[in-house]
Order: C-alpha cells, then sequence, then structure tokens
C-alpha cells in the first residue's frame, strides 16, 4: 500500500491568527489573570511601603509591566530586575550628592545608569527610572529599601508563578 500522506499546495496552511483579535482569543485568560496578579502585587506593595513612598514606588509601574507581560524575556530575570536597580538607585545617589544643577544631574544620573547596566549586563529598562526618582527625590536607607524590596518582590513573583505565566506581547 502506498502511503497516504498528500501535500498541500503552497499558501494554503493555516496559519496562526496574529490579529489583535486573534490573539486576544488565544491568551484572553492570560491577560485577565496577569493583569490582576500584578495589579494585587503592586497594591501590597504600596499599602505596605505607604502612600509618601509613591514617587519611588511608581518606579515599580514599568517593572511589574515586564515581570507580569513579558515573564520570558531577559529584562525580567531576576538578576536584571535586581541588579538594574541597585545601578539605579547608586546612579541616582551618585548625582544626589554631586550638587550639579537639575539640567546636568537629572540626564547625567540616568545616562550612568544606562552605561552600567549595559556594560555589567544587567538590562533592565525601568532602573533607569530608578535613578530619576533618586536624583529627584531623596538618597535614603528608605529609598533603598522601598526599591529593593519592591523589585525583589516583583522577582520572587515571576520566579514563582513561572511555570503559570506567559508573555502577552
Amino acid at each position: 500500500m502506498r502511503p497516504t500522506n498528500t501535500v498541500k499546495p503552497l499558501g494554503t496552511e493555516k496559519k496562526p491568527d496574529t490579529s489583535i483579535v486573534g490573539k486576544f482569543k488565544e491568551l484572553w485568560k492570560y491577560y485577565f489573570l496577569q493583569t490582576l496578579l500584578a495589579t494585587v502585587v503592586l497594591a501590597v506593595l504600596v499599602f505596605l511601603l505607604g502612600k509618601e513612598k509613591t514617587v519611588l514606588i511608581s518606579t515599580m509601574g514599568a517593572t511589574t509591566f515586564i515581570v507580569f507581560a513579558m515573564p520570558t524575556t531577559i529584562s525580567a530575570q531576576t538578576r536584571n530586575v535586581v541588579g538594574g536597580h541597585i545601578v539605579g538607585l547608586a546612579s541616582g545617589a551618585i548625582f544626589y550628592f554631586a550638587g550639579f544643577p537639575y539640567i546636568l544631574g537629572y540626564p547625567l544620573a540616568v545616562g550612568l545608569a544606562i552605561f552600567l547596566m549595559v556594560a555589567l549586563d544587567f538590562e533592565h529598562p525601568p532602573a533607569a527610572g530608578t535613578a530619576l526618582a533618586v536624583v529627584i527625590n531623596e538618597v535614603s536607607c528608605d529609598a533603598f529599601i522601598t526599591i529593593m524590596l519592591s523589585a525583589v518582590v516583583l522577582s520572587q513573583c515571576r520566579y514563582f508563578l513561572r511555570n503559570h505565566l506567559k508573555d502577552l506581547i
């Protein structure tokens, strides 16, 4: 007997639906679940850290997006999230104490953070916002604890939920 393999003419293979509607139909449960998880985790951080820390916590908004919407990317890895925010804290602190006028200090803090993140292989784009938040607001143990606690909590959520999270982008 002959094998019954049939060859389909070119162009007739079923292609995945990459439209917004098609992607939503495929991933809608993950959209809602991961958005809910991100919202709850950030709400807990805001509750624990207090309203007066919201400027510093706001730097975690983009980190939360990366961790819950793009969990398999390099920027979402614990090493990059924590390392990137350490770099951002250090860069902001340097220019906070340097005494430069804001027109120089703010961009230099972000520039140094970018340089150090790529040089040290800690690429996490939201950490550039951490450098800016620190140089604008404050350098203190509270700022360090706020940023690092947030980064560690978000990283650990991604780590423990890694088998349940999907890239949504």
